[in-house]
């Protein structure tokens, strides 16, 4: 038989690896409101606290729910409280109608109310102490003594109302810290308590902080919880606003409505419904306004294309082969600002580009007349391709269409320049032109293509005339 103190040695160090392996559990998720939410079962989750505890896992809880949502929409402080998170629990009816209408499914509902005895549970089996912090003068400790007659065993750590001064912050924190509590749970309501806890996380030497809402005025007496039945039909909300009407009608009536249109907005997004609706208004945008700038420029078009004709008698249009959206090759057409031979003359003059990489620049190009030095000036050479604009092969706004030498040269996430149709002016236009490198163009190209909306668009569109007439990089 092996010795008594090898064998708890043996059974310490398993538990430890068992705790250790379930800290760093994976747990499946949902994408919502652009958080990551737990899809787990209420005890499964509790255990899992716990394991952090015990192998000392540093980890910030929180949870969301409607007015959680309604609340980031408006606080961007808050928004990124919620973000650190390392555990964001779904909490409340509001949440799941959210996850259905985008197509995911939750699991249990993990609100803080139904989860707190069992994490007291959990905590009394492996010796965890807790710590209570929160609610009105006295809630929190009588909330402790609830959960200390269910649980007896239950190392209560401390508790501690939330209406302390700020001089007192630091006093409060040194009390947890000597207390030794592996888990805090912070009931200052939302938004305050996940921005308390973001704020003075670094000084919690608890492995694990938790916002728990209005969590300890149910456990105290102080507000009593919606019976059984109200709980299974799902509306605890309804019991909630009958108990303090003044205090939650804007909560649950006006908020309600603002957290469907929300919930409606994040699955359109989620199901391509924007997107779609985005493509359908850049198209009629580049119909509408393209057709009316033709209509607008025309004397301008006449005008160029006289001068073009007079210089050298060469044709007034130049076409070239450009690679446009996933890659498609299309005819772009250009007033031509080149002599005719231009195309011929390009090879003897690539070790001249005044631009490294990919595309090819020169500010004294030998090859531009003197009628195409003034149009490209003020861009009036890419005026023809309005032309591939309400044909469709182009649009107002997108990434510049690349050469096929060009593209045969792009490396890595370059490629994800070809991923919108191209247009004639886009981010990097308007900031510079030519005097951008060609490795921060398709980084801006990049970024204005995994943002691009209508707003985007006509926000380009209206600083496109002043780049023009500032001639900043135009060569």
């Amino acid at each position: 038989m092996k010795p008594a103190n090898d064998l708890n040695f043996r059974i310490i160090a398993e538990a430890e690896l068992g705790a250790h392996l379930e800290a760093k559990r994976d747990w499946p998720n949902i994408n919502l409101f652009g958080h990551r939410l737990v899809c787990a079962d209420r005890s499964d989750i509790a255990h899992h606290i716990v394991a952090r505890v015990n192998s000392s896992e540093r980890s910030t809880i929180n949870f969301i729910n409607a007015h959680c949502v309604n609340v980031e929409k408006r606080d961007p402080d808050y928004r990124t409280a919620l973000h650190a998170s390392d555990l964001l629990l779904p909490d409340g009816i509001g949440i799941e109608i959210a996850a259905s209408l985008t197509g995911q499914k939750l699991g249990d509902n993990l609100n803080g109310t139904d989860l707190f005895p069992e994490l007291c549970r959990e905590a009394e089996e492996e010796g965890v102490g807790i710590f209570l912090l929160g609610g009105e003068p006295g809630v929190a400790h009588a909330a402790a003594g609830w959960a200390a007659n269910r649980y007896p065993a239950l190392r209560i750590a401390g508790a501690q109302n939330g209406f302390f001064a700020p001089e007192d912050e630091d006093r409060v924190i040194e009390r947890i810290n000597a207390s030794f509590a592996g888990i805090v749970l912070v009931g200052m309501g939302v938004p305050h308590q996940e921005k308390w806890i973001a704020r003075n996380r670094h000084r919690i030497n608890a492995p694990v902080v938790m916002g728990v809402g209005g969590l300890f005025d149910y456990y105290s007496g102080r507000i009593p919880r919606a019976p059984k039945p109200v709980r299974a039909l799902k509306s605890e909300w309804m019991w909630r606003l009958a108990m303090e009407p003044r205090r939650m009608a804007k909560r649950y009536l006006w908020g309600n409505l603002e957290f469907l249109a929300h919930a409606m907005v994040e699955a359109a997004y989620q199901r391509g419904a924007l997107e779609k609706a985005n493509a359908v208004g850049k198209r009629a945008l580049d119909l509408v306004a393209g057709s009316l700038a033709v209509l607008a420029l025309l004397p301008i078009f006449i005008a160029t294309a006289l001068a073009i004709r007079l210089e050298d008698k060469g044709p007034t249009f130049f076409r070239q082969t450009r690679v446009g959206e996933d890659g498609t090759p299309f005819s772009m057409i250009k007033f031509r600002s080149m002599y005719t031979d231009a195309e011929d003359r390009r090879a003897a003059l690539l070790a001249h580009s005044d631009r490294e990489g990919t595309s090819f620049k020169m500010k004294q190009d030998p090859r531009i007349t003197r009628t195409g030095r003034l149009i490209r000036r003020f861009s009036i050479d890419e005026l023809p391709q309005l032309f591939n604009v309400i044909g469709g092969s182009m649009s107002l706004v997108g990434p510049r269409p690349a050469l096929p030498c060009e593209v045969a040269a792009y490396r890595n996430a370059q490629w994800d320049r070809l991923k919108g149709k191209p247009g004639i002016t886009c981010t990097w236009q308007v900031r510079g032109r030519a005097e951008i490198p060609f490795e921060r163009q398709a980084i801006m190209d990049r970024a204005y293509l995994k943002r691009t909306n209508l707003w985007v668009d006509l926000k380009l569109l209206l600083c496109t005339p002043g780049a023009v007439l500032s001639g900043r990089g135009a060569y």
